[in-house]
């Protein structure tokens, strides 16, 4: 694995207490009303400064970012964020509630050496799934303005003797948290966010070498690291970047893989937009493909007919047509759909059920058959109840715009097994294929990269 670091954090109430009403969840699940709330709750709140415009899955106007810029400077000037003295890596646990499960997911806060993506000797950052333009620029220019990296990037590492876990977990048993956070989540859970601030040598070399030689997954943030990397390199182009310049390291939040804590959630497609979609034209364009069975007309009860299905069918995925009502179970007619298309690709991306609904049901089906060729829009719901809100015609974050959907995919949660070996074959998988369930907070610590 790359060098694991300490590191000067920036945190509000010297990282101390609760700090609820100063940090937020990060910037790509929240619209403008949640960030509004989060503001009206706590001027200060991080969100100010972390969502500087929306949607930030795009590029904002300049006047935006330097706006976040110049608050943060203010902000630090007034005391509302301080910078701690001395470098420190952090014990963080999540207690949650997921898919009717508790759990407590552990990690460790650093940085991570900043290199390009991809295997490298002695461990590598390794991204799992392709990631869009414009939240890369919308990051990049809050970057440069505020020269900090505000958010942390998700990172599982292998870990298969669990002593990072061990370690991790022995810090968190020995006292009470330094700093705590109750946020809640776009599922309405409140998740319970706690921070133990760890100074010592002993313990940060501990860490440091129970990570050595390991791989980097990225989880969640590909866009956020990108940005990181880029930053890097718009330095570099300007002059001499020392070795010891912060931007050489990126903040991350490092799980084991063998943390029980870990949950994956699915992330949905609903599909719009198209020219010439009905139900009928959808069914009937998918002969040959899917095997499209009727189920009972309840969305809130597909999630359990697919389980049904599941018994029979290896991929198995629930549409909900918004103009009808109707609910159908389909699974594929071929056993490996694929496998023509992408004889070079590993069974295991194949296999994905993102990857059969990008390339064969959006690509097959519906953009030839019901959309004269053109790209279809999308939205990635993690929820049934999010997808009706949006099939309602509800902007919920989740993209594709207000009053555009005709079609829901409901796909099941990709397997963490998946994950490891699609990165380990140095495979990406299509864009919003995980959704690792709650995200880490934005606030609880911040990198400051000057």
């Amino acid at each position: 694995m790359p060098a694991v670091f300490p590191f000067q954090a920036l945190q509000y109430n010297h990282g101390k207490g609760d700090v609820t009403k100063q940090v937020a969840p990060p910037y790509d699940v929240l619209d403008k009303s949640r960030k509004q709330a989060l503001i009206d709750g706590d001027a200060h709140n991080i969100v100010a400064i972390d969502l500087p415009h929306t949607p930030a899955k795009e590029l904002g106007p300049p006047s935006a970012y330097k706006a976040a810029g110049e608050s943060l400077c203010n902000w630090l000037t007034e005391g509302v964020l301080t910078k701690n003295e001395k470098p420190a890596i952090f014990a963080y646990r999540q207690t949650f509630t997921f898919r009717g499960k508790d759990y407590q997911r552990c990690g460790m806060a650093c940085t991570v050496e900043t290199q390009p993506l991809g295997p490298r000797e002695g461990g590598g950052i390794l991204p799992h799934e392709q990631t869009f333009s414009g939240p890369k620029e919308d990051r990049l220019a809050l970057m440069k303005a505020t020269a900090t990296q505000l958010s942390p990037i998700f990172g599982l590492h292998p870990d298969q003797n669990g002593s990072a876990s061990e370690l991790v977990r022995t810090i968190m048993e020995s006292r009470k948290p330094d700093m705590t956070a109750t946020i809640t989540e776009s599922d309405g859970q409140d998740v319970l966010h706690e921070v133990w601030t760890v100074e010592d040598d002993k313990t940060i070399n501990a860490y440091r070498d129970a990570l050595a030689g390991e791989d980097v997954f990225i989880a969640d943030g590909h866009h956020r690291y990108n940005t990181a990397v880029n930053y890097l390199e718009s330095l570099e182009k300007e002059g001499d970047v020392p070795a010891d310049h912060p931007a050489r390291r990126t903040m991350f939040v490092m799980v084991s893989m063998s943390d029980p804590g870990l949950a994956i959630g699915p992330t949905h497609r609903v599909l719009g937009g198209m020219k010439e979609y009905t139900h009928e034209k959808f069914i009937e364009a998918s002969a040959g493909y899917l095997q499209i069975d009727p189920v009972v007309n309840d969305p809130k009860q597909i999630e359990e007919e697919m389980t049904k299905a599941a018994t029979k069918s290896k991929e198995v995925f629930g549409l909900i047509d918004f103009a009808t009502g109707l609910c159908w179970v389909a699974s594929c007619v071929d056993e490996d759909p694929l496998s023509e298309k992408f004889s070079d690709k590993p069974q295991a991306w194949r296999e994905l059920d993102v990857a059969i609904v990008q390339h064969l049901i959006v690509e097959e089906i519906c953009k030839p058959e019901l959309n004269e060729g053109e790209d279809i829009k999308w939205a990635f719901p993690h929820s049934v109840e999010e997808v009706m809100a949006i099939g309602s015609g509800s902007e919920t974050g989740a993209g594709g715009g207000s009053g555009f959907a005709q079609i829901a995919v409901i796909v099941r949660p990709t397997p963490l097994d998946a994950v490891r070996d699609i990165c380990l074959a140095g495979e990406l998988m299509p864009q919003k294929s995980t959704f690792f369930y709650p995200k880490l907070a934005t606030g609880l610590f911040i990198n400051p990269l000057s």
